[in-house]
């Protein structure tokens, strides 16, 4: 079977009937994760910070996967609580992925490790993330998660 697309520009629109196209998306899990009182984000290889999470494998479970994604990318095993906030990130012009954000915990004592996927970590103030180069809506996600209570 040979997927068509709208268009070279737009190869995440796939051809489902005559003039009818509809996403075709990577899935992608995040975590707004508290860890006394602090967000962990992870610096990636666009040097844009990011929550930690990642993409979704076939047959896996969202929930699954952002557990398994961040005891790979923090070496921590947390407590995946629900989904809270979704948006389509235009990575570049052709390059869009469906994000899907979850509040999390961890209670460890132990700091975080970061994998080879990213160039740095830091642990921050879920208030402090306006003035960081990283996509608006994660910040706005950031944001819920502090209205929702989630930083108490």
């Amino acid at each position: 079977m040979v997927l068509r697309t709208r268009s070279p520009e737009e190869p995440y629109l796939i051809e489902r009937g005559p003039d009818y196209f509809e996403y075709q998306l990577p899935i992608s899990v995040k975590a707004v994760l508290n860890w006394r009182g602090k967000l962990p984000l992870l610096k990636n290889e666009r040097d844009e910070w990011e929550l930690p999470g990642g993409r979704l494998d076939l047959g896996e479970s969202p929930d699954r996967c952002l557990a398994r994604e961040i005891k790979e990318e923090l070496g921590w095993e947390s407590r995946v609580g629900e989904p809270f906030f979704a948006w389509v990130y235009e990575i570049k012009p052709d390059r869009h992925v469906f994000v899907l954000t979850y509040l999390a915990t961890h209670d460890g004592d132990l700091a975080p490790t970061y994998s080879h996927e990213h160039k740095e970590l830091v642990l921050v103030a879920p208030s402090s993330v306006d003035g960081l180069v990283m996509p608006q809506p994660y910040k706005e996600s950031i944001q819920e998660a502090i209205r929702r209570g989630h930083f108490r």
